[in-house]
């Protein structure tokens, strides 16, 4: 299977370039302003935002399977309007779509969220992943719409720096204690996905980890696996200094968990210290 990895530049892009590279395929990968130093990968510059560069790359490559993982928060442009490019390309030539949206769909009103509930966005992020989710299922039926929370690495991811920042003292800010969240392991989560391009599903999963965490929590786990001061990370709490946002978003991955092999681990698993 051929595959086009749209934002294979980002965190979660390079790592399902690498694993699908990994298990043989073959790999087309977008980026914006920079290839990545992943060997035996076909890079290609792309600005998502424009719906005849997206739509021109996918016939020249006319791939069996997309991944999109592409977004920016404060850009509507990249997060909603390109979703909307990609799925029309993809349907143009009849490939396999598996779109990564966002726990961010959500308001926290009723904490946990099966695939069945209906996004109620808060925050300009959320609406824009929430308006992506919509015009996927409009052009390409048969898309999968995988929606995820925090992703967690092996110590590249953006929270991951956070926290190594916040308990040196080199950022200011706090961790939330008020706000929750299932976070996911980078390569469960890349495994799921490519998982999810080989299977007959459609229609929105949840592809988030086992455990349900506060921010907080989540920066503790992160701080004693790397063997920092967890004393000196500093607290808060969201509904008093924002930014706005939900406050208590847990995904009921059930469903999904029941059509994968991939295992989906709790952060409390995948951040323990080895004994």
């Amino acid at each position: 299977m051929d595959l086009l990895v749209i934002g294979g530049s980002g965190f979660l892009g390079q790592e399902v370039v690498r694993r699908a590279r990994r298990a043989g395929t073959r790999v087309v990968a977008t980026f914006r302003r920079r290839a990545p130093a992943v060997a035996g990968v076909d890079w290609r510059a792309l600005d998502i935002r424009r719906r005849d560069e997206v739509m021109a790359l996918v016939q020249r490559t006319r791939p069996a399977a997309i991944v999109n993982t592409a977004s920016r928060r404060a850009d509507w442009a990249t997060t909603a309007d390109g979703a909307a490019h990609v799925a029309a390309a993809a349907a143009a030539v009849g490939a396999r779509l598996v779109h990564v949206s966002s726990d961010a769909v959500f308001s926290g009103l009723a904490r946990r969220y099966d695939e069945t509930c209906p996004p109620d966005p808060t925050t300009p992020y959320g609406a824009a992943k929430a308006a992506a989710e919509t015009a996927i299922k409009g052009l390409d039926p048969t898309a999968v719409i995988a929606r995820t929370s925090l992703i967690i690495g092996d110590g590249g991811s953006p929270h991951e720096a956070r926290v190594h920042a916040l308990a040196s003292g080199t950022t200011a800010g706090v961790l939330f204690t008020d706000d929750v969240r299932c976070p996911v392991h980078v390569t469960d989560l890349a495994s799921a996905l490519l998982e999810l391009t080989g299977s007959s599903s459609s229609g929105i999963h949840h592809v988030a980890g086992a455990d349900a965490v506060t921010r907080h929590e989540l920066g503790v786990l992160i701080a004693r696996r790397d063997g920092l001061d967890e004393a000196g990370l500093p607290t808060g709490l969201r509904a008093r200094t924002g930014p706005p946002g939900p406050l208590d978003v847990r995904l009921d991955c059930a469903l999904t968990r029941s059509r994968l092999t991939t295992r989906l681990r709790g952060a409390r698993e995948f951040l323990a210290v080895p004994r």
